[in-house]
């Protein structure tokens, strides 16, 4: 049982790794520049995974369908939660004196949208494939809420900083927020398909295009002067204490298979790309992110079929 998990999940990550290829062989050959890819990074932010959002809550949505939808941003909430205490506490071994909001960021954030929205894409059809789209669309918005407005503080403090409550509006919030209560209303049903299929077709190209940017972000990764130390740290907290510690307490909750995936290939996630770019806009020193960045990445092409399959197939049993 475990084998044939083992190699659904390796098969779907092939399919991503070979999407982030080109991305990663297109910038380090220059035929995307790194203006281009900023370029298309912020039309899939701004425009397509906005689209892509607005059609499938529209889709597969309702309220009474998903009358606890409010579970998955909380959950997002406690997952970020656990992450930065188990980061804390990581910090505790490392003894860092400076960068530790860096580690921390690494920890906290994981690449939770572009990457789980491609895995299921890949292992799915039908309606898991549409419950698990939706699963990880309302995870975002609590997720996006927490990394788009402390995730960047945390990056770019300094002690006279001032919190913009404007920064956690982002597209995507903005996109989930408007649709839920375009649907809420029922104003969802007054929406002629002459506008729908455009802006679904619009979204559909978010999940090819999103594993190309992750590849070219990693692309431009600086690996100079590597902190072996913290990345091992980084490594072992995020890609094995947190996904091993999940599938226990998943487990023993008994939560919903599907409900169980969503959590526990959240907590197997590499660290967000996002962070590099965070980084690179704000003209901040990058002492940790990029190592982290690439290295989670590079190791969670095991990790993550090894956690899914491990939880996949003692669900099963259970």
């Amino acid at each position: 049982m475990f084998l044939t998990y083992f190699k659904i999940t390796s098969l779907a990550m092939a399919q991503i790794f070979f999407l982030g290829g080109l991305g990663y062989i297109f910038v380090k050959k220059n035929i995307l520049s790194h203006q281009g890819l900023d370029a298309l990074s912020r039309l899939v932010i701004q425009v397509i995974f906005p689209a892509l959002i607005f059609t499938q809550l529209l889709q597969n949505f309702s309220f009474s369908l998903y009358p606890d939808w409010w579970i998955f941003p909380l959950t997002s909430l406690i997952i970020t939660i656990a992450g930065l205490i188990l980061g804390w506490l990581l910090l505790k071994l490392l003894k860092l004196k400076t960068h530790k909001l860096q580690f921390l960021s690494l920890v906290g954030f994981q690449n939770s949208g572009y990457l789980p929205l491609a895995i299921v894409a890949a292992m799915f059809t039908g309606s898991d494939a549409g419950n698990m789209f939706i699963y990880i669309i309302l995870f975002l918005l609590g997720f996006d809420l927490i990394a788009w407005s402390c995730g960047i503080y945390m990056l770019t403090y300094e002690k006279h900083a001032k919190f913009r409550l404007r920064s956690i509006f982002s597209p995507p919030v903005i996109a989930n927020l408007a649709t839920l209560t375009l649907i809420a209303l029922g104003l969802n049903k007054f929406i002629p398909y002459v506008v729908y299929k455009p802006v679904e077709m619009i979204g559909n190209c978010t999940l090819p295009l999103a594993m190309f940017i992750v590849g070219g972000n990693i692309a431009l990764v600086q690996l100079k002067n590597i902190d072996k130390k913290a990345v091992f740290l980084l490594l072992l907290g995020k890609l094995i204490i947190l996904p091993i510690a999940g599938i226990a307490i998943v487990l023993k909750l008994g939560l919903p298979y599907l409900l169980g995936l969503l959590v526990i290939m959240q907590l197997a996630m590499p660290s967000a790309t996002s962070l590099s770019v965070i980084i690179r806009h704000y003209k901040k020193e990058d002492a940790l992110i990029s190592q982290g960045v690439f290295f989670s990445h590079i190791f969670s092409l095991l990790t993550i079929p090894l956690f899914l399959s491990l939880y996949l197939s003692m669900a099963v049993l259970k």
